[in-house]
Protein backbone atom coordinates (compact mmCIF):
# COMPACT_ATOMS: atom_id res chain seq x y z
CA UNK A 1 0.00 0.00 0.00
CA UNK A 2 1.25 3.47 -0.88
CA UNK A 3 -0.48 5.09 2.07
CA UNK A 4 -2.58 7.24 -0.24
CA UNK A 5 -6.36 7.03 0.03
CA UNK A 6 -7.82 4.78 -2.67
CA UNK A 7 -11.18 5.74 -4.15
CA UNK A 8 -13.48 3.08 -5.61
CA UNK A 9 -16.15 4.38 -7.99
CA UNK A 10 -16.93 4.75 -11.68
CA UNK A 11 -14.92 7.24 -13.74
CA UNK A 12 -17.60 9.88 -13.36
CA UNK A 13 -18.64 12.54 -10.87
CA UNK A 14 -21.60 11.00 -9.08
CA UNK A 15 -21.33 10.69 -5.32
CA UNK A 16 -17.54 10.44 -5.33
CA UNK A 17 -16.86 13.89 -6.77
CA UNK A 18 -17.31 15.65 -3.42
CA UNK A 19 -14.72 13.29 -1.94
CA UNK A 20 -12.28 14.13 -4.74
CA UNK A 21 -12.91 17.83 -4.14
CA UNK A 22 -12.32 17.63 -0.39
CA UNK A 23 -9.13 15.58 -0.64
CA UNK A 24 -7.82 17.93 -3.32
CA UNK A 25 -8.64 21.01 -1.21
CA UNK A 26 -6.75 19.41 1.68
CA UNK A 27 -3.75 18.85 -0.59
CA UNK A 28 -3.99 15.06 -0.27
CA UNK A 29 -2.88 12.88 -3.16
CA UNK A 30 -5.11 9.89 -3.81
CA UNK A 31 -5.48 6.96 -6.17
CA UNK A 32 -8.60 5.79 -7.98
CA UNK A 33 -9.69 2.29 -8.88
CA UNK A 34 -12.46 2.74 -11.42
CA UNK A 35 -15.41 0.41 -11.71
CA UNK A 36 -15.67 -0.28 -15.44
CA UNK A 37 -18.33 -2.97 -15.48
CA UNK A 38 -21.00 -4.47 -13.25
CA UNK A 39 -18.68 -7.34 -12.32
CA UNK A 40 -16.21 -4.89 -10.73
CA UNK A 41 -18.93 -3.70 -8.36
CA UNK A 42 -20.05 -7.27 -7.73
CA UNK A 43 -16.51 -8.25 -6.77
CA UNK A 44 -16.37 -5.52 -4.11
CA UNK A 45 -19.73 -6.67 -2.80
CA UNK A 46 -18.77 -10.33 -2.66
CA UNK A 47 -15.40 -9.80 -0.97
CA UNK A 48 -17.03 -7.89 1.90
CA UNK A 49 -15.57 -4.47 1.04
CA UNK A 50 -18.94 -2.69 0.94
CA UNK A 51 -20.73 -2.59 4.27
CA UNK A 52 -24.04 -1.54 2.69
CA UNK A 53 -23.36 -3.05 -0.75
CA UNK A 54 -22.81 0.42 -2.24
CA UNK A 55 -20.06 2.69 -3.48
CA UNK A 56 -18.50 5.23 -3.00
CA UNK A 57 -15.91 3.37 -0.98
CA UNK A 58 -12.63 4.87 0.19
CA UNK A 59 -9.71 2.93 1.61
CA UNK A 60 -8.03 5.22 4.13
CA UNK A 61 -6.04 4.64 7.33
CA UNK A 62 -6.70 0.90 7.25
CA UNK A 63 -10.46 1.33 6.89
CA UNK A 64 -12.86 0.76 4.04
CA UNK A 65 -15.23 3.68 4.50
CA UNK A 66 -18.62 3.82 2.80
CA UNK A 67 -21.49 6.35 2.88
CA UNK A 68 -20.49 9.64 1.31
CA UNK A 69 -21.18 11.87 4.30
CA UNK A 70 -19.26 9.61 6.66
CA UNK A 71 -16.31 9.67 4.26
CA UNK A 72 -16.44 13.47 3.95
CA UNK A 73 -16.71 13.94 7.72
CA UNK A 74 -13.67 11.74 8.32
CA UNK A 75 -11.59 13.59 5.73
CA UNK A 76 -12.72 16.97 7.07
CA UNK A 77 -11.82 15.98 10.63
CA UNK A 78 -8.48 14.45 9.67
CA UNK A 79 -7.32 17.42 7.62
CA UNK A 80 -8.64 20.24 9.82
CA UNK A 81 -11.52 21.29 7.55
CA UNK A 82 -14.21 20.86 10.20
CA UNK A 83 -14.08 24.03 12.31
CA UNK A 84 -12.38 24.73 15.63
CA UNK A 85 -15.18 23.64 17.99
CA UNK A 86 -18.58 21.98 18.20
CA UNK A 87 -20.50 25.15 17.29
CA UNK A 88 -18.47 25.70 14.13
CA UNK A 89 -18.88 22.06 13.23
CA UNK A 90 -22.66 22.35 13.64
CA UNK A 91 -22.71 25.34 11.27
CA UNK A 92 -20.54 23.50 8.75
CA UNK A 93 -22.84 20.46 8.89
CA UNK A 94 -25.92 22.65 8.57
CA UNK A 95 -24.58 24.40 5.46
CA UNK A 96 -23.38 21.18 3.82
CA UNK A 97 -26.67 19.39 4.53
CA UNK A 98 -28.53 22.39 3.16
CA UNK A 99 -26.63 22.01 -0.10
CA UNK A 100 -27.16 18.25 -0.31
CA UNK A 101 -30.61 18.52 -1.87
CA UNK A 102 -29.33 20.94 -4.50
CA UNK A 103 -26.37 18.66 -5.21
CA UNK A 104 -28.68 15.70 -5.78
CA UNK A 105 -30.87 17.43 -8.35
CA UNK A 106 -27.82 18.84 -10.18
CA UNK A 107 -26.16 15.41 -10.21
CA UNK A 108 -29.27 13.70 -11.58
CA UNK A 109 -29.84 16.25 -14.36
CA UNK A 110 -27.60 14.53 -16.92
CA UNK A 111 -29.50 11.28 -16.49
CA UNK A 112 -32.88 12.78 -17.31
CA UNK A 113 -34.47 11.89 -20.67
CA UNK A 114 -33.78 14.48 -23.37
CA UNK A 115 -37.40 15.62 -23.44
CA UNK A 116 -37.32 16.40 -19.70
CA UNK A 117 -33.99 18.23 -19.50
CA UNK A 118 -35.23 21.74 -20.25
CA UNK A 119 -37.93 21.53 -17.58
CA UNK A 120 -35.48 19.93 -15.13
CA UNK A 121 -32.89 22.67 -15.67
CA UNK A 122 -35.56 25.33 -15.07
CA UNK A 123 -36.44 23.58 -11.78
CA UNK A 124 -32.78 23.43 -10.73
CA UNK A 125 -32.23 27.12 -11.46
CA UNK A 126 -35.45 28.11 -9.72
CA UNK A 127 -34.42 26.27 -6.55
CA UNK A 128 -30.82 27.48 -6.77
CA UNK A 129 -31.59 31.17 -7.28
CA UNK A 130 -34.64 31.43 -5.02
CA UNK A 131 -33.86 29.01 -2.22
CA UNK A 132 -30.19 28.04 -1.91
CA UNK A 133 -27.92 30.77 -3.29
CA UNK A 134 -29.67 33.60 -1.39
CA UNK A 135 -28.94 31.74 1.86
CA UNK A 136 -25.20 31.66 1.20
CA UNK A 137 -25.11 35.22 -0.09
CA UNK A 138 -26.64 36.25 3.25
CA UNK A 139 -24.29 34.02 5.28
CA UNK A 140 -21.27 35.66 3.63
CA UNK A 141 -22.72 39.14 4.20
CA UNK A 142 -23.60 38.53 7.85
CA UNK A 143 -20.42 36.65 8.69
CA UNK A 144 -18.19 39.27 7.06
CA UNK A 145 -15.24 36.93 6.46
CA UNK A 146 -13.80 35.23 3.40
CA UNK A 147 -15.10 31.84 4.52
CA UNK A 148 -18.54 30.57 5.53
CA UNK A 149 -17.54 29.52 9.06
CA UNK A 150 -14.84 31.01 11.27
CA UNK A 151 -12.03 32.48 9.25
CA UNK A 152 -10.51 29.44 7.61
CA UNK A 153 -11.35 26.93 4.91
CA UNK A 154 -13.84 24.20 5.82
CA UNK A 155 -15.68 21.47 4.01
CA UNK A 156 -18.65 23.86 3.75
CA UNK A 157 -16.62 26.24 1.54
CA UNK A 158 -15.45 23.37 -0.64
CA UNK A 159 -18.97 22.03 -1.02
CA UNK A 160 -20.36 25.45 -1.91
CA UNK A 161 -17.68 26.03 -4.54
CA UNK A 162 -18.28 22.59 -6.08
CA UNK A 163 -22.00 23.28 -6.30
CA UNK A 164 -21.75 26.77 -7.80
CA UNK A 165 -19.19 25.71 -10.41
CA UNK A 166 -21.44 22.82 -11.43
CA UNK A 167 -24.40 25.21 -11.61
CA UNK A 168 -22.40 27.53 -13.86
CA UNK A 169 -21.63 24.63 -16.17
CA UNK A 170 -25.38 24.23 -16.63
CA UNK A 171 -26.11 27.96 -16.74
CA UNK A 172 -23.13 30.34 -17.00
CA UNK A 173 -24.93 33.34 -15.48
CA UNK A 174 -26.19 31.43 -12.42
CA UNK A 175 -24.42 33.85 -10.03
CA UNK A 176 -25.49 37.04 -11.82
CA UNK A 177 -27.55 38.29 -8.86
CA UNK A 178 -25.10 37.20 -6.16
CA UNK A 179 -22.02 39.47 -6.02
CA UNK A 180 -20.67 38.04 -2.76
CA UNK A 181 -20.85 34.52 -4.16
CA UNK A 182 -19.04 35.72 -7.28
CA UNK A 183 -16.23 37.06 -5.05
CA UNK A 184 -16.29 33.87 -2.99
CA UNK A 185 -15.89 31.79 -6.16
CA UNK A 186 -12.92 33.86 -7.30
CA UNK A 187 -11.20 33.63 -3.88
CA UNK A 188 -11.73 29.90 -3.46
CA UNK A 189 -10.73 29.10 -7.04
CA UNK A 190 -7.39 30.83 -6.47
CA UNK A 191 -6.43 28.89 -3.36
CA UNK A 192 -3.37 26.86 -4.46
CA UNK A 193 -4.75 23.34 -3.87
CA UNK A 194 -8.11 24.17 -5.42
CA UNK A 195 -6.53 26.05 -8.32
CA UNK A 196 -4.47 22.93 -9.05
CA UNK A 197 -7.61 20.74 -8.94
CA UNK A 198 -9.34 23.03 -11.44
CA UNK A 199 -6.54 22.63 -14.01
CA UNK A 200 -6.91 20.26 -16.97
CA UNK A 201 -5.53 16.81 -16.25
CA UNK A 202 -6.48 16.77 -12.58
CA UNK A 203 -8.70 14.14 -10.93
CA UNK A 204 -11.71 16.45 -11.31
CA UNK A 205 -14.23 14.74 -13.54
CA UNK A 206 -15.93 16.48 -16.50
CA UNK A 207 -19.66 16.58 -17.07
CA UNK A 208 -20.77 13.14 -18.21
CA UNK A 209 -21.26 12.81 -21.94
CA UNK A 210 -24.47 11.38 -23.38
CA UNK A 211 -22.57 8.48 -24.95
CA UNK A 212 -21.13 7.43 -21.56
CA UNK A 213 -24.42 7.33 -19.67
CA UNK A 214 -25.38 3.75 -20.70
CA UNK A 215 -21.99 2.43 -19.51
CA UNK A 216 -22.36 4.09 -16.11
CA UNK A 217 -25.94 2.94 -15.74
CA UNK A 218 -24.91 -0.62 -16.58
CA UNK A 219 -22.42 -0.67 -13.69
CA UNK A 220 -24.95 0.36 -11.07
CA UNK A 221 -28.21 -1.15 -12.33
Amino acid sequence: MSGKPVLHYANTRGRMESVRWLLAAAGVEFEEKFLEKKEDLQKLKSDGSLLFQQVPMVEIDGMKLVQTRAILNYIAGKYNLYGKDLKERALIDMYVEGMADLYDIIMNHDFKPANEKEKDLANIMDKATNRYLPVFEKVLKDHGHDFLVGNKLSKADVSLLENILWLEELKPDALAKFPLLQSFKARMSNMPNIKKFLQPGSAKKPLIQEKDIPNVMAIFH
